[in-house]
């Protein structure tokens, strides 16, 4: 009896520690959700105090751009080159003619995409622009279908066509409504579901992972680069117009240094997660921000606007719940498929010694 207790008692403080543990994960998938909203929604707001001439007065998002990937880009150099603290990608190894055909298409899509993207804080409101975004797995399915990279299923077009509904409906009911606005961030939505789409086909195919720090040292340099020709002609003759303004350094400082913080927040999520963790996290950060613009930036928000949203917000929750279970089966099919090669091999042990054994 008193060996049972024992066991008992032993059982029952491996299970406590057991249930210690996952609630301490569950805690800390928390914890890195909560640290991506915050950066995420920080370096948004931020990035529209900055551009909106109603509020820090500086319309120059080629410029804004361009100054966080010269900040990304140096202190990515100083972490992997200077101070050795990040390896770089060793297998296979980066060479001139997998940069050019890998990172540099990459390099462009993403310097449109944040390009356009904080080009349409100008003109548009914060919270007409997270509604819009809800198209982005509208434009990830469908660029994937014509690159080859998904499968076409009437069901998933049904649900990309629910969530296009929706957003049209929230852009009926902007009261803000700007043409040019809605095409920069339509336009900022395509080019980065190109961009992760791309990523997929010419990177990960390769085997090759970057973490966030190599990701900055490889394309942060491209995309300044590639934005040096359009800033030229654009913004370079309005800016020198502005002899008289010198640029607070604490404001772009603080502001390229959460840019920065965010592309770290976003490799801890989804290496510590899941992307989908992340795509969920995002649902719930749009609607943040949704409620914040309305409070506190004072964004008219209409019925319509909320309606259609709604409509949208569901076709991505479906979106979500389609990738989770699809994730599921497979992870069950790799699962039953490693339990049949293990009885594989234990049926052959098993003949083996069979042989071994009629034969003596």
């Amino acid at each position: 009896m008193g060996v049972k207790e024992g066991n008992g008692g032993a059982g029952g403080g491996v299970g406590i520690m057991a249930a210690e543990g996952v609630v301490r994960k569950v805690l800390l998938a928390y914890a890195y959700v909560a640290i991506w909203i915050f950066l995420s929604f920080t370096v948004i707001v931020y990035n529209k105090y900055i551009l909106d001439p109603k509020m820090y007065n500086w319309p120059f998002p080629i410029s804004l751009t361009m100054i966080h990937m010269a900040f990304c880009s140096s202190i990515a150099f100083l972490l992997i080159r200077v101070l050795r603290l990040v390896e770089p990608p060793s297998s296979p190894s980066m060479t001139r003619d997998l940069y050019v055909a890998s990172v540099v298409p990459i390099g462009a899509l993403y310097s449109l995409s944040l390009w356009f993207s904080n080009s349409a804080y100008i003109y548009l409101s914060v919270s007409f622009i997270q509604m819009l975004k809800a198209l982005m797995p509208v434009a990830v399915y469908s660029i994937g279908v014509l690159l080859n990279k998904e499968s076409y299923k009437s069901s998933s077009m049904l649900n990309m066509l629910s969530i296009s509904f929706g957003v049209a409906i929230a852009a009926y009911g902007e009261a803000r409504f700007d043409a040019w606005g809605v095409t920069l961030q339509l336009g900022a939505v395509a080019f980065e579901a190109t961009r992760l789409v791309l990523i997929q086909i010419l990177l990960t195919s390769k085997g090759i992972s970057l973490n966030p720090i190599t990701s900055l040292y490889y394309v942060a340099p491209c995309c300044f680069v590639f934005l040096l020709l359009p800033w030229s002609f654009i913004e370079l003759p309005l800016l020198r117009g502005q002899a008289a303004f010198r640029p607070d350094l604490l404001v772009f400082g603080t502001n390229s240094l959460c840019a920065f913080a965010l592309n770290l927040a976003v490799f801890l999520l989804v290496g510590k997660t899941s992307a989908l963790t992340m795509n969920v996290a995002g649902v719930v950060k749009d609607w943040l921000l949704i409620a914040f613009s309305w409070s506190v930036i004072r964004d008219r928000v209409t019925p319509i606007n909320l309606f259609g949203y709604g409509v949208a917000f569901l076709g991505v929750a479906y979106y979500n719940h389609a990738k989770l279970q699809a994730l599921k089966a497979k992870e069950t099919q790799k699962k039953a498929q490693q339990a049949d090669e293990e009885a594989g091999k234990l049926l052959g042990e098993m003949k083996g010694d069979r042989n071994s054994n009629s034969g003596s």
